[in-house]
């Protein structure tokens, strides 16, 4: 059985992001092979929250140059966790007070 820490690889943390954890969505680059149920048991496992639904998105490699060379950049996985509305609420950024 995999980890639940390598199923979730990282959060996504971009503006668009920022605005959809108000409405308790996160955003996270998952392991390309896992399905859905694994990443909200993963999710769950890790924050000790509920989670009502996944969305997942393949993101595709993209061409890229550097100089006169060519290349792709990696294929990923993105996870879009809706949590249920009594959930606490996940702190990528801790404050020390």
């Amino acid at each position: 059985m995999k980890s639940p820490y390598d199923i979730i690889r990282r959060p996504i943390i971009t503006e668009r992001t920022s605005e959809l954890m108000e409405d308790k969505k996160y955003v996270f680059e998952v392991d390309r092979r896992v399905n859905k149920t694994e990443i909200k048991q993963a999710v769950e496992a890790i924050f000790q929250v509920k989670v009502t639904s996944v969305n997942t998105i393949n993101v595709a490699a993209k061409p890229k140059r550097y100089g006169r060379y060519n290349g792709y950049t990696s294929e990923w996985k993105k996870a879009i966790v809706t949590l249920s509305p009594d959930s606490k609420e996940l702190a990528f950024f801790e404050t020390a007070e």
